[in-house]
């Protein structure tokens, strides 16, 4: 099997999960959307965006789907197939359409547009990001203050997901020390190396720099 990404979020976060599992897998960086490129991938994602896992088959794209086979492929319970499954999709599920979202909007604001010179910071955007976010926030800081997990009492792909744009809070610069819980967890995330740092020994060139 071979996993195509790049150094953007949810591509990392399907590298993490590969090297998390430990799943017997290559990596390809890819840039689908480059010119001359599309024909390549067309047959692996008809949106020519990552990740793609190729394996045996039919390939698959889309994150989530690929951290579920990876998971069943390697025999853990990463992805949640117990009664804690329902738990696991609700807070993927609240993820995307709250933290995750409210972290995206900041981010695509502060770094994905001048890093990839796609337009000016929008500060009314940030701002309504920014409410979003410590909406979200204040009921994850409550949910996270007596638990290390967000499922049970081990790991699971709901924290990878709810964390994914936390990688890039160099950029984003979402107040996180402002809710000591999710400090605590993003922490407890930053321990384990294939979370820390996915692209370690792979060939990924970097993200473009941001501007000074």
């Amino acid at each position: 099997m071979k996993l195509y990404f790049s150094r953007n979020p949810n591509p990392r976060l399907a590298v993490a999960v590969a090297r998390y599992l430990d799943a017997t897998i290559e990596f390809e960086f890819a840039a689908p959307l480059e010119p001359g490129q599309s024909e390549r991938y067309l047959p692996l994602n008809p949106n020519l965006l990552l990740p793609i896992l190729e394996r045996p088959g039919r390939s698959l794209w889309e994150t989530d789907a690929i951290a579920c086979y990876l998971s069943r492929h390697t025999g853990s319970n990463f992805w949640r197939t117990d009664d804690d499954e329902p738990e696991m999709i609700r807070w993927m599920s609240w993820a995307k359409d709250n933290f995750v979202k409210a972290c995206d909007a900041v981010h695509w604001e502060r770094g994905t547009k001048p890093r990839y010179g796609i337009g000016t910071c929008e500060e009314e955007q940030v701002e309504n990001g920014l409410k979003q976010f410590h909406r979200a926030a204040t009921l994850l800081e409550a949910e996270l203050a007596d638990r290390m997990w967000l499922v049970g009492d081990t790991i699971s792909f709901a924290d990878f997901r709810m964390a994914t744009f936390l990688p890039f809070n160099d950029a984003a610069k979402l107040p996180i020390s402002d809710y000591p819980a999710i400090q605590r967890w993003s922490d407890r995330l930053n321990d384990i190396e294939a979370w820390r740092d996915p692209f370690a020994g792979l060939d990924a060139p970097p993200m473009p720099p941001l501007p000074v």
